[in-house]
């Protein structure tokens, strides 16, 4: 079942890419990577510190992480964008709801559905991670409008 889901995490996303501007793909690419270098960041911390386990050695942990990375993480930095840029307050609801659904409801989801365990990283952490990368990558995407 772990497998299946991280397939699913991984590639239903990007079917979404198909309506998505182009100019906004364009747009906001260079965001979404750095985004997902947050990302990739916290998930390699995860491992010294013992944040969060995943059964199946550094395989399984691999394929969990670059399966939310670069599926639901990475398309949806995309159209978060998209639907918000350019209206801050609206970007930072949009980003508060969907960092409270994923450290929340769906963290603990994902625990019983064995994708990983939470050892000294708590579903608080998990929002307070993803919200201050919102906060970030934000300003990245003003910064890099600004150089323009």
């Amino acid at each position: 079942m772990p497998y299946l889901i991280r397939i699913l995490h991984l590639i239903l996303p990007w079917f979404s890419i198909a309506f998505l501007p182009r100019k906004s793909l364009r747009q906001f690419f260079p965001v979404s990577i750095v985004a997902s270098l947050f990302v990739t960041v916290l998930c390699l911390l995860a491992i010294p510190y013992k944040w969060w386990t995943v059964k199946g050695g550094w395989k399984g942990k691999l394929l969990n992480d670059s399966s939310f990375i670069l599926g639901p993480f990475f398309v949806g930095t995309l159209w978060i964008f998209h639907f918000t840029f350019g209206k801050f307050k609206r970007y930072m609801l949009v980003n508060l709801i969907m960092d409270v659904l994923f450290s929340f409801p769906l963290s603990f989801l994902y625990q019983k559905l064995k994708l990983f365990t939470l050892v000294n990283f708590k579903p608080k952490h998990i929002f307070l991670s993803f919200i201050s990368f919102s906060l970030i990558i934000y300003g990245f995407e003003r910064l890099k409008r600004g150089l323009k």
